[in-house]
């Protein structure tokens, strides 16, 4: 199958990549940092609809997005929400013209309406039933990052704890997020573009481990991993303001997360004290 990815370079693309490259299966990267003419914000981006009309499934990965300091600064930026806003009609404008099947990477935050981010997300959702793709929502996906100035907090913490043996928060820890492996992500999302046609596209699929977890709770596994101080912040959750939407679980019919978090964490860990 040849599968394009937008936003190829991505937290979770640069792993999809690989993960179907391993399979055997061709994969076209398509991201603003592999080149200009790969930027989505170009109206009538005579490059993507080239590799939209050639592929056979498409996954729309690609936002203007990085961790919660990254949101925290920009989220309420015209910059922020004008990229987003033109990289979604450019490339739905695309899908529609050469009818692909595709996913659409939306987000646990798309049912919080006070986050720009959030909002985004959730017009993304709209526009992709309306083309009858499928509404997948991510939950906090971690796994080794390309970008280390814009790391998120899982391998923020490893880093710190590995560079600095302390592990300073921006929070008090108390917020609670449901963190997904990114390689249970990958097959999640492989199994879904082979099942695409069983899918009931009026509904959206949230993609996670199920299970709560403090943002200090991860910090002590790694600290059971590698000796360090933990430093929590006074300051409390301001980006999700610790709002907790508990995800339906009808992925799990067709697909199961295998990767406890303290087996992630380990597997991330050892990478870094390699490199």
């Amino acid at each position: 199958m040849n599968y394009l990815i937008l936003g190829s370079s991505g937290q979770i693309g640069h792993h999809l990549v690989q993960f179907l490259k391993n399979k055997n299966h061709e994969v076209i990267e398509f991201d603003i940092l592999n080149s200009h003419d790969q930027d989505l914000r170009i109206n009538n981006n005579k490059l993507l609809d080239v590799e939209v009309q050639s592929c056979d499934f498409l996954y729309f990965l690609a936002f203007d997005v990085v961790g919660s300091r990254y949101l925290k600064q920009y989220q309420n930026t015209f910059e922020f929400i004008n990229n987003n806003s033109k990289i979604m009609d450019v490339v739905f404008s695309s899908i529609k013209k050469y009818k692909k099947p595709f996913l659409f990477a939306s987000s646990q935050m798309s049912a919080m309406e006070y986050s720009s981010y959030g909002t985004l997300k959730r017009i993304g959702e709209f526009y992709t039933k309306a083309l009858d793709g499928l509404v997948v929502r991510f939950w906090n996906v971690y796994g080794i990052e390309k970008d280390l100035e814009k790391s998120h907090v899982i391998t923020d913490f490893i880093l710190k704890a590995v560079n600095n043996k302390k592990i300073n928060m921006l929070t008090d820890g108390t917020e609670e997020r449901q963190f997904l492996y990114a390689e249970d992500c990958c097959e999640c999302l492989f199994e879904m573009s082979l099942i695409y046609e069983q899918l009931n596209k009026k509904e959206e699929y949230n993609i996670s481990s199920f299970e709560w977890v403090s943002i200090l709770s991860v910090a002590e596994i790694i600290k059971e991993l590698i000796p360090c101080e933990i430093f929590p912040n006074k300051e409390k959750d301001e980006i999700q303001k610790n709002l907790k939407n508990d995800p339906n679980k009808n992925i799990l019919k067709y697909w199961k997360p295998k990767t406890s978090l303290k087996d992630g964490i380990t597997k991330i860990l050892e990478y870094y004290k390699n490199v």
